[in-house]
């Protein structure tokens, strides 16, 4: 099959999976891994050969964009400490390991085991992001392994740089091994350092950019541009490009609210749900199609690779916990608790599955080293990293819902229960800036138009009606946080001119309280965004109405 309809096939498979995971309720990259491997093994599909750069460049920068955006500040500042000891110690760590397991097992020369270790170090933002949302989980935990997933990635791919270079070049047999971890610290620092600063740069332009385009379309093809700005940057100035597409997205999904409109925002999230959705769909279906070929492309002497991938995949799970479970009792312990308790560790300890980054990293493993000649097991490698990613995908994936059930974190009335508070909240704010307004008119001796006793009339008609759907709504939103049903429906919104700048007024003041509650931490990160995508709806409606 030609690119073109191997896309096509993925993405009509990604859509089909994804009714289905829907229904079933599993996880969308575990059945779409599944669905791309069960594919694959059919005899007569063709060979499937992805090009490094269609997953590193094409796929990657807007899949770590997107998940960067949606991280919150206010949560990431909460779990810093956390995710710079998971993100860097635990990355290190891994590697580390899975370079001494896979020299073991599967005879990997040192130098190249250590490129597997680095491959397979960091865990997947995509996959985790979604699984955390599908799950409810808390918004602290949430933010924990959406971070670390972020930030791993930046620290796994730096790592994997220096060791392919290290690799390629046989330096690291031949160096002092003081020499070679003193230039590999040092590279580290300057990738690191220059990557986060290309994506501070990139960030704080397009948010200048983005506070003067008004266009919808305009600002949506910005937006859309951003992540490979980033990441071409990234790669032209020689530092890291994920980090610096990560820091992108996060300077501006910390400023999005004030450099948007509602309809821009509206705009953003259906394309930029469609985007996901698309490439998602073609990538995790090409991790579980990439396994079969690259299989059937291996000597017989290296038909051991499914018990030496278990035996990765094993060692990857084994060193997140001895990770997590230590670093959680003791932030148990300094918060005073007498006994360390389980289920959160245990949750982030299997939350940790590989995806797009690892398959993006082994792909883009040269064919060669310095001297022209066959990179050595590299096919071996090939088949270690994707079968490992898919191990992972499919039994933690499948798996960590009925753990997070198990252990008892997950409350999703919980999350109902704080919406429905919060829409309390709203109402509320709305119905007191109506009361200003009725006393501004009243003063007046005339309408908010500054008219006639006529015009009066209309404006405390037009007060009246708002007032009653307030009335409605809040009374509707106590019934929710009483967990009765309400029986009031809202009343249809008046249509007159007066009514709408009624509804405008009041539609700001639903938005500002929103802000304050998020400020004061009284909600999380996910009720604010539901919240806000109904204001803007009822913003962008009232603004077609007025044109």
């Amino acid at each position: 099959m030609r690119n073109v309809e191997v896309v096509l096939f993925l993405v009509v498979l990604g859509t089909v999976v994804a009714a289905f995971a829907g229904r079933l309720r599993i996880p969308a990259p575990s059945l779409l891994v599944i669905a791309g491997l069960v594919v694959g093994l059919l005899p007569w599909v063709p060979a499937v050969r992805v090009p490094p750069e269609t997953v590193s460049l094409v796929v990657l920068p807007p899949l770590l964009y997107a998940a960067s955006e949606e991280l919150p500040w206010r949560e990431l500042r909460a779990v810093w400490r956390p995710v710079v000891i998971l993100a860097v110690g635990l990355v290190l760590a891994s590697a580390a390991a899975v370079a001494v397991v896979a020299g073991a097992v599967a005879g990997i020369p040192a130098s190249l085991a250590f490129v597997l270790g680095s491959v397979l170090a960091s865990t997947d933002p995509v996959a985790v992001s979604a699984l955390g949302r599908r799950l409810s989980l808390p918004p602290r935990v949430q933010a924990l392994v959406q971070a670390e997933s972020l930030f791993n990635d930046g620290t796994s791919l730096v790592l994997f740089q220096i060791a392919v270079g290290f690799a390629v070049a046989g330096t690291a047999g031949s160096a002092g091994a003081g020499s070679v971890l003193l230039h590999g610290a040092a590279r580290f620092a300057v990738l690191t350092a220059g990557g986060a600063a290309a994506g501070a740069a990139v960030g704080a332009g397009v948010v200048l950019l983005r506070r003067r385009v008004t266009d919808p379309v305009l600002e949506t093809v910005v937006a859309l541009v951003t992540p490979y700005a980033a990441y071409v940057l990234g790669t032209a100035l020689h530092v890291s490009p994920v980090l610096a597409v990560i820091v992108t997205g996060l300077v501006i999904g910390g400023r999005r609210e004030r450099i948007t409109s509602a309809q821009s925002r509206l705009q953003l999230h259906s394309v930029y749900q469609t985007v996901i959705f698309l490439l998602e769909s073609v990538v995790f279906s090409l991790i579980g199609l990439q396994l079969p070929t690259l299989i059937r492309a291996l000597s017989d002497s290296s038909q051991a690779w499914l018990a030496e991938a278990l035996a990765v995949t094993g060692t990857l799970i084994v060193a997140r916990m001895l990770w997590v479970f230590p670093l959680s009792a003791v932030a148990q312990r300094r918060g005073g608790a007498r006994r360390p308790s389980w289920p959160v560790p245990a949750v982030v300890s299997w939350a940790g599955t590989r995806g797009v980054v690892p398959l993006a990293a082994a792909l883009s493993i040269p064919l060669t080293d310095a001297a022209g000649a066959p990179l050595p097991d590299r096919d071996l490698i090939l088949v270690l990293a994707i079968a490992a990613i898919v191990i992972s995908l499919v039994v933690q994936g499948l798996t960590l819902g009925p753990l997070v059930r198990l252990a008892g974190i997950a409350r999703p009335g919980d999350a109902h229960q704080e919406e429905a508070a919060a829409r309390l909240r709203l109402a509320q704010a709305a119905l007191t800036r109506l009361d200003e307004l009725a006393e501004e008119a009243m003063a007046a001796g005339a309408s908010p138009e500054g008219a006639s006793p006529d015009g009066a009339s209309a404006a405390d008609d037009a007060i009246d009606r708002a007032r009653a759907t307030l009335e409605a709504r809040i009374r509707r939103a106590q019934a929710r946080v009483d967990d009765s049903r309400a029986g009031d429906r809202l009343a249809p919104e008046p249509g007159r001119l007066t009514d709408r700048e009624l509804r405008r007024a009041l539609n700001a003041a639903e938005h500002a309280e929103l802000a304050r509650l998020y400020d004061e931490a009284a909600i999380s990160q996910a009720t604010r965004q539901s919240l806000q995508r109904s204001l803007d709806l009822e913003a962008t409606r009232l603004s077609d109405d007025h044109h």
